[in-house]
């Protein structure tokens, strides 16, 4: 009797393709489906940079790689051919973007159609790639990079919101790969040396992206903390907050809490999720950074005493992110954005009775929609909230004038400092309780 056959080995590309179902199918965040892939597998660290390139590559040119792959059919897809589809796309990443060799390209691809999904499907992915890795590369020359890889509804808006040019830098923008932010415990001029960075206006360190971060001089000393440049303006809206007491609502996974405290501050860090605080507590004892920490519903919560000043870094859709989560171009939703603008709401009334009169609210989130931004402070004042809007000044985003709205009110996105790398999409808004 023969042997049976043993299972084939499970390869960086199989991986990928579980990662990259996750994301497509379920809406799971990268994240998460990242780690789920790293309790169940054992990875050596060049096979899982490989597979993380790998998704990110195919979800940063989704639109370019569905539309060459639509180029090479002459009918769609069958219903059942999900899966084949999304093993197109990591081919497709890796013929066209990831110049990988068109014979490892391909033969890994069939191979993983035969065992992922069909044998009956293993030729039409070897025709399509093969195909693709003749006229794939001058075929995504002459795409339109930036609209194929925005969803539809988020093109419109930033359009809408921001015009067709600022809308294009955005989109291409997210098409490359974050660099490494780093701000300081200590401001220390060494540091920039020591990481191979370059010193940005507002004392903030930055470096091309790759490598541990855990390995890296100064992690395990708590000298730095990596926090993306526009996420590190919101803070200084607040001004000098030595001696202060300072609520950060929504705090978790605590950037903006160690600012405060480095800046002198008494915080209190306050989140509603314990894995999120247990993460926070974490971040703050590595950097040697003290603040009291609160497991509670903001909306619900409220302090011993009004503080002189509440930073509300209220859950977002993440839309100023997508360079570095990828994924929230596809997994989010209009829907979703309606959803969040009422939590925002519920937090921003809480908020307001958590600062003292004269104290100072700033308001913001990681998101690129207006909804998020701007007119979640018109409608907090048209409620008739304690609160007028006190609007920023450049000195207090480092004379950078180009973050500020006519309102006074900070707005960033990614098509910002291009020649530095780009930065994240934020909006802030300053408010004074009366």
């Amino acid at each position: 009797m023969d042997a049976p056959e043993s299972p084939p080995a499970v390869t960086a590309r199989m991986l990928a393709l579980d990662v990259l179902t996750a994301v497509l199918r379920k809406a799971r965040p990268l994240d998460e489906a990242y780690a789920a892939i790293d309790e169940e597998h054992q990875q050596d660290r060049r096979d899982r940079a490989f597979m993380q390139l790998l998704v990110a590559t195919t979800l940063r040119r989704l639109g370019q790689i569905d539309a060459l792959i639509n180029h090479c059919l002459d009918k769609p897809l069958p219903t059942g051919a999900v899966g084949v589809l999304d093993i197109l796309r990591l081919g497709v990443a890796q013929l066209i973007f990831l110049e990988t060799p068109a014979h490892a390209a391909v033969d890994e691809s069939v191979t993983l159609a035969g065992e992922r999904s069909s044998q009956r499907f293993k030729n039409l992915v070897n025709a399509i790639l093969r195909r693709l890795s003749v006229e794939g590369s001058e075929l995504a020359e002459n795409q339109d990079t930036a609209k194929l890889n925005t969803p539809p509804w988020l093109w419109r808006s930033w359009n809408a919101s921001y015009g067709e040019d600022v809308a294009r830098d955005i989109a291409m923008a997210h098409g490359k790969e974050a660099p490494l932010d780093f701000s300081l415990a200590e401001d220390d001029p060494g540091w920039a040396e020591q990481l191979d960075a370059e010193r940005l206006p507002n004392g903030t360190l930055r470096r091309t992206a790759g490598g541990a971060v855990d390995e890296m001089p100064g992690y395990g000393d708590g000298a730095w903390w990596i926090q993306d440049m526009a996420a590190s303006l919101p803070v200084r809206l607040l001004g000098d907050v030595q001696d202060r007491l300072v609520i950060d609502l929504c705090a978790a996974p605590g950037g903006k809490s160690a600012q405060l405290a480095a800046a002198g501050a008494r915080v209190l860090a306050v989140d509603r999720s314990p894995s999120r605080i247990n993460r926070l507590s974490h971040n703050l004892n590595r950097l040697r950074l003290t603040a009291d920490i609160i497991t509670a519903d903001a909306t619900m919560w409220r302090p011993p005493v009004l503080a002189d000043a509440v930073l509300l870094d209220a859950p977002c859709s993440g839309t100023g992110t997508i360079r570095r989560h990828p994924d929230i171009a596809w997994i989010k939703q209009p829907a979703d954005i309606k959803k969040l603008t009422g939590v925002q709401d519920r937090l921003l009334d809480a908020a307001v009775n958590m600062v003292k009169p004269g104290g100072l609210l700033v308001y913001c989130t990681c998101s690129l929609q207006p909804e998020e931004g701007a007119q979640r402070i018109d409608q907090l004042i048209t409620r008739g909230a304690r609160v007028v809007r006190d609007p920023a000044t450049p000195n207090d985003v480092f004379g950078m004038d180009e973050f500020l709205t006519e309102a006074g009110e900070l707005r960033t996105h990614p098509g910002l400092m291009a020649a530095q790398g780009g930065m994240d999409g934020f909006y802030a808004a300053r408010l004074r309780r009366i």
